[in-house]
């Protein structure tokens, strides 16, 4: 493959010794399970992001369940969530008994569309799970509007979108939880699963210290039903030396973009731009009618492409009972034509006019 999707050896390689020097730093400490490595990535991530606390936990998923699960919501309550999201955010609100009701995004935005989210709720609404989806914020002022005048706890999910920001403030600090992953493609990612959840509150911020850790404040006494969800020191470690460089990744990653948005014609259904948005492109999705033979066209030329994602969430097997009622044209429509192109940390700017390039000449 001339130029693939993504390559983490590639990616890892600037920080190879920070990340050997880490590592057996960790080794010889002797403390494997909330250490120091742990304690400090927390407060470097929280500073980052704006929020007064951050909690290391072991993937976005727990970041998004745990969230939910301190609510403690009654059985059958429901949580809004954008019909195009990865399973992951809809798994979430399922694992806590809670009922996902979907909400159509927006088709240039590809984010929840907050001109719909309030003919969604009723009695039973509790939560607006929304989505930074691709590296972009959500247009949260009327989002949160909406959340008051409903009285609704509001979660972010951030795991594409680390450093993005609405109206020069970033994500993860609009809601009363921002969830993230670090998976080792994001822009921050590890070197393995991880995650984080950002919040202000004390007393949520107490409990779901517990919760990740088998719900137990003190060792062997138990306060709450809890899980087993710890970030692990070792990737605390690996992340924190990334982290430093998060603003470099996403700056790069902007420039790349660019590229994209400039040079690609107008075949190409491509990201909305707007100047309250401080887009990371985690993902760089353009949109076509013959996006599967612009990707086999692609794949001969010898660029990797990926689909994010190929089957809307309520066509997936396992939630066809759960989301059962709805056709939800728009997020079909964004599954059946979207494209994610190559925008690594990896790549260089003349990958990207190569990829243009070839892509003018579809």
């Amino acid at each position: 493959m001339q130029i693939p999707y993504e390559n983490l050896e590639k990616v890892n390689k600037p920080f190879f010794e920070e990340l050997q020097k880490k590592s057996l730093e960790v080794i010889n400490s002797g403390w494997y399970i909330l250490g120091k490595s742990v304690a400090s990535f927390e407060k470097e991530f929280a500073t980052f992001v704006g929020a007064k606390y951050s909690l290391g936990v072991a993937n976005g998923l727990d970041a998004l369940m745990l969230s939910l699960y301190a609510m403690n919501f009654p059985k059958e309550s429901e949580v809004l969530v954008p019909s195009n999201t990865y399973i992951a955010t809809i798994l979430s609100i399922v694992q806590n008994g809670l009922k996902p009701v979907l909400v159509e995004p927006s088709l240039t935005s590809y984010n929840i569309d907050p001109k719909k989210i309030e003919e969604s709720i009723t009695s039973k609404t509790k939560a607006i799970m929304l989505v930074h989806l691709y590296g972009k914020a959500c247009d949260m002022e009327p989002i949160l509007k909406i959340a008051k005048k409903y009285n609704l706890i509001v979660i972010e999910d951030c795991a594409q979108a680390h450093g993005a920001k609405f109206k020069n403030k970033q994500i993860g600090t609009f809601g009363d939880f921002g969830a993230f992953s670090f998976y080792p493609t994001k822009n921050l990612g590890a070197l393995g699963d991880a995650g984080a959840i950002t919040l202000d509150s004390d007393v949520y911020f107490e409990k779901l210290k517990a919760l990740r850790n088998y719900g137990s404040h003190k060792k062997y006494f138990n306060e709450y039903v809890g899980f087993n969800s710890r970030l692990d020191e070792m990737q605390a470690a690996f992340l924190s030396v990334k982290l430093a460089h998060l603003d470099a990744i996403n700056n790069h990653k902007r420039n790349l973009a660019q590229i994209y948005l400039k040079n690609l014609k107008n075949d190409f259904i491509k990201p909305e731009q707007h100047p309250d948005f401080y887009d990371v492109f985690h993902i760089f999705p353009i949109r076509h009618e013959k996006r599967d033979e612009l990707k086999e066209y692609l794949q001969k030329k010898g660029i990797g492409t990926e689909i994010h994602y190929p089957l809307p969430p309520h066509k997936q097997k396992a939630m066809l009972e759960i989301l059962k009622g709805n056709e939800y044209k728009i997020s079909t429509k964004i599954h059946e034509t979207i494209l994610s192109l190559p925008i690594s940390s990896c790549h260089t700017v003349e990958d990207i006019h190569f990829v243009v390039e070839t892509l003018n000449k579809f």
